[in-house]
């Protein structure tokens, strides 16, 4: 009901912008007005929210640019908290427990069998997945896989896999994917490729339904004109299936596929992820591809041209020149990146 109340809101504000078309920013800053008015007047000593005042600034804010102005009662970035909390509501509501047809639960005499079997014999998911069988367990090879206890990293194969990576970051690029929640309570998967030397994105998209196909056609559009790298670094997720593997191999890549559950394996583009939604996807909504590729590109000319990085002895993978003061008269003024989240500072001379 939320949902279908939030995309009511977005198709009536987009109405009134395509009938008003000359006084649509107009029109749209007195319904909100209107909105917190409406809020304040409840006799009560603290105006409370509810669902459907949250659901109204989360539609609002993807269709009017200067929402933001017109917002008093509550900080822009809550509105971004409640799009996330809604996310997590109602996608907490579609993995409830429900019965009927589904996978079983594993017992907890199962989980706590496999545990010992590795602990005791140092035995493996297939030697488990054997004995367990033997005993009228039926469960799946991949279950086992799945309980079995973690264990500490060795460190002379950690060493050697690190020596490979600064030995050869030259030739060296990875891919990988991670989600973003909508506005519409749906998962957009993003995709993007990195070169290890200068830290460089060399390709982003996003998709609702990402499969091989779709890797393979980003990948020729990485990649053109024999400009592919020595090796390709990305995990064994079902989507880089034996067709994508193929593909790589074909562009004269060496794929090289992270161990489960090991993304320290491919750490730039893990660092990659998490320094994108910290700086750019957790403070805004996104409402489809499009949106999410455009804020991207503004983020990624942002991070190549004016962030600095401490791998790359603080320098930006565009190689930022040192700008001295020109004068003793200039000043450092701020220049806005990423519509404002992030700044850029330069000498400039005073008035």
């Amino acid at each position: 009901m939320l949902k279908l109340f939030l995309m009511l809101i977005t198709l009536v504000v987009r109405a009134l912008q395509v009938a008003l078309r000359s006084r649509s920013s107009l029109v749209l800053e007195n319904i909100a007005l209107r909105q917190q008015v409406g809020v304040l007047t409840r006799r009560r000593p603290r105006p409370p929210l509810d669902n459907a005042d949250r659901a109204f600034w989360v539609a609002i804010r993807g269709a009017w640019r200067n929402w933001a102005q017109a917002l008093l009662i509550v900080e822009p970035d809550t509105v971004v908290k409640w799009h996330r909390e809604l996310f997590r509501r109602y996608w907490t509501w579609l993995s409830r427990r429900r019965a009927g047809p589904g996978r079983p639960r594993v017992d907890r005499e199962i989980r706590e069998l496999i545990r010992r079997m590795a602990l005791d014999n140092d035995w493996g998911a297939p030697r488990i997945h054997g004995e367990l069988e033997k005993l009228g367990f039926t469960v799946s090879e991949a279950t086992v896989s799945r309980y079995m206890p973690r264990r500490p990293a060795q460190t002379d194969v950690v060493q050697r896999w690190l020596a490979f990576l600064r030995n050869h970051k030259e030739g060296i690029a990875a891919m990988d994917f991670f989600t973003v929640p909508t506005a519409s309570l749906r998962i957009l998967y993003c995709w993007f490729v990195i070169h290890h030397e200068r830290r460089r994105i060399l390709h982003f998209n996003a998709t609702f339904n990402p499969s091989s196909a779709w890797v393979i056609q980003q990948l020729r559009e990485a990649f053109p004109f024999d400009t592919a790298p020595t090796y390709l670094i990305f995990d064994r997720d079902s989507i880089f299936s034996g067709a994508v593997v193929g593909f790589v191999r074909s562009m004269s890549m060496k794929p090289c596929r992270t161990a489960y559950r090991s993304p320290w394996q491919n750490p730039l583009a893990e660092r990659w992820i998490g320094g994108c939604r910290r700086e750019l996807f957790d403070h805004v909504i996104v409402f489809n591809e499009r949106h999410a590729v455009r804020l991207a590109r503004a983020y990624l000319g942002y991070f190549h041209d004016d962030r600095t990085h401490l791998g790359l002895d603080k320098d930006t993978p565009s190689r930022r020149a040192m700008t001295p003061a020109p004068s003793l008269t200039a000043k450092v003024v701020a220049m806005p990146r990423v519509g404002g989240l992030h700044n850029r500072y330069e000498w400039r001379e005073a008035a």
